[in-house]
């Protein structure tokens, strides 16, 4: 069984301070959750991300954070789905993890939206028409992940101008509102966490509300 907890507009770096302290305090019974969520405006970079991929000073802060990758950008119409899984417990690697994150991703646009995701090689993430849709990042600690993935549903794009998005110059971004998609972001969430669910084998427990306590 899993926990979902739905938690709407919330702060980056009070979740990522969530995240960890679930993450270092959880032991081998503890349950596994899913934290579906926006962020208000904030770039992050991860581990080892350089700062020379932030191109231009703007008014939206930057955060150093602890997943993998370059640096990417949050904001409202923009789905962060955080996935608190025991690997060790679940018998996952961390490649998996990430194909499996992905193929749920793939299945959403291809089987609810009927566009061609597809991954590509070396670059993790999903992408319909060689333009970014989805980007992922996971931290791996005590055997348990952390992080997990942000799709674009219906946002302003321009604060992508100002990075070079997960690292790579001129790398397009779109959402899913440009595909046609007419979901909102909850509506999307709904979907995605379907296809988790299936892609990881997981039983959704009884949903908790935003902000309920554990």
């Amino acid at each position: 069984m899993i926990n979902v907890r739905r938690r709407g507009l919330c702060d980056y770096q009070s979740v990522l301070a969530e995240m960890r302290r679930y993450t270092d305090t959880r032991g081998p019974e503890s349950d596994d959750e899913i934290w579906l969520l926006e962020h208000p405006p904030v770039y992050t970079l991860g581990l080892g991300a350089s700062s020379e991929h932030v191109l231009q000073e703007t008014s939206i802060p930057v955060v150093r954070t602890d997943r993998g990758g370059q640096v990417t950008y949050h904001g409202p119409g923009q789905l962060v789905v955080y996935l608190l899984l025991n690997l060790a417990g679940r018998g996952l690697r961390v490649r998996e993890l990430v194909r499996r994150a992905e193929q749920a991703i793939i299945d959403l646009l291809r089987g609810d939206y009927d566009a061609e995701a597809q991954r590509r090689a070396g670059a993790p993430g999903v992408y319909v028409d060689d333009a970014k849709v989805a980007a992922l990042g996971f931290r791996i600690r005590r055997g348990c992940c952390y992080h997990g993935l942000a799709l674009n549903v219906d946002m302003d794009l321009r604060p992508y101008q100002y990075i070079n998005p997960c690292g790579f110059r001129g790398l397009r971004v779109m959402d899913l509102k440009t595909l046609g998609v007419r979901d909102d972001v909850q509506a999307v969430g709904e979907r995605l966490l379907l296809h988790l669910l299936a892609q990881f084998e997981l039983a959704q427990a009884a949903p908790l509300a935003a902000g309920a306590e554990r």
